[in-house]
């Protein structure tokens, strides 16, 4: 009996091992390997239940939960390590999906302004979140464009705002050029469609123009900021050309997890730049959205 009782923990704990190691190889059958991609982190929560099994088993093999502790710690370990930034800087860039149903966009625009962004990149956007933006941050950012339902509001001069195509039936982004003490930076403002089993092939193409887009775009400076319904270690940002890096990876401390707003499980919502020093990433939770907001720090 114990011999099996070791058995089973051996081979519980390699094939979980290879799981965490392996989930961006899952064949992405129905958005079966891209939703594994979405939940990975989480799957370090079965390490501590299957060395509690294996103690209670009195299983011999208990010391096998060593690899997918030792996987777990390779791929996400990083995340909790804290990251060194400047002690200044001079650029704060946010991006908050509004949220369609928002019953109180003007505590959501109240808490944006309270950030004390420079610019900020709205998803999502209403008639009524228009207007409660527009009184909120009016009198600080009195440059602003908006495309569809995407929105941009700064507090620097806003030029050259054109669509950009996601090959979608309707806009959900926009490009426009924006006149910072950084100098020019093209900033787009993006909104993929949802992460659903049904609509994650229309995801994937909508990310595949953007990185189109972005590799035809010869700017030394961008911002990519937005709801790209797309987790960090979702195999699709490899999709996305190398040079345009996720703030997240240098400077965020922690997972950074922004959705659902009330207890939030995956990083939907990013912000990604190009030819910048970013020195600072947080998560900031608003009023009225279900998604949390995603802030960055630029210093030149």
């Amino acid at each position: 009996m114990r011999r099996v009782r070791d058995v089973v923990v051996l081979v519980a704990s390699a094939a979980l091992a290879l799981l965490i190691a392996g989930h961006a190889l899952i064949p992405d059958v129905a958005g079966t390997g891209t939703l594994l991609d979405s939940v990975a982190p989480w799957l370090g929560l079965a390490i501590p239940l299957l060395l509690v099994a294996g103690l209670l088993a009195r299983a011999r093999t208990t010391v096998a939960v060593l690899a997918p502790t030792l996987a777990w710690c390779v791929l996400f370990g990083a995340n909790l390590l804290p990251h060194a930034s400047a002690a200044s800087s001079d650029l704060r860039v946010v991006s908050q999906n509004l949220f369609a149903g928002n019953d109180d966009p003007a505590s959501t625009a109240a808490d944006l302004a309270a950030t004390g962004a420079d610019v900020i990149g709205v998803q999502e956007l209403t008639t009524p979140a228009r207007r409660a933006l527009q009184t909120a941050l009016g009198d600080d950012h009195p440059h602003h464009a908006t495309i569809g339902t995407v929105g941009l509001w700064s507090r620097y001069p806003v030029d050259d705002v054109e669509p950009v195509d996601l090959g979608l039936d309707w806009t959900r982004a926009m490009r426009a050029q924006v006149h910072t003490p950084h100098g020019r930076i093209e900033v787009y403002v993006v909104h993929l469609p949802s992460l659903r089993p049904g609509s994650i092939d229309q995801r994937n193409r909508a990310l595949s123009h953007l990185a189109d887009v972005r590799r035809a775009d010869d700017s030394p400076r961008a911002i990519v900021l937005g709801d790209f319904n797309t987790a960090t270690d979702d195999r699709a940002m490899r999709l996305l050309p190398p040079k345009v890096r996720p703030v997240q990876q240098d400077t965020g401390s922690g997972f950074g997890f922004t959705w659902p707003a009330t207890l939030p499980v995956v990083r939907l919502d990013h912000i990604l730049q190009c030819g910048l020093r970013p020195t600072n990433t947080e998560v900031i939770r608003t009023h009225g959205s279900d998604h949390r907001a995603v802030l960055a720090d630029f210093a030149k």
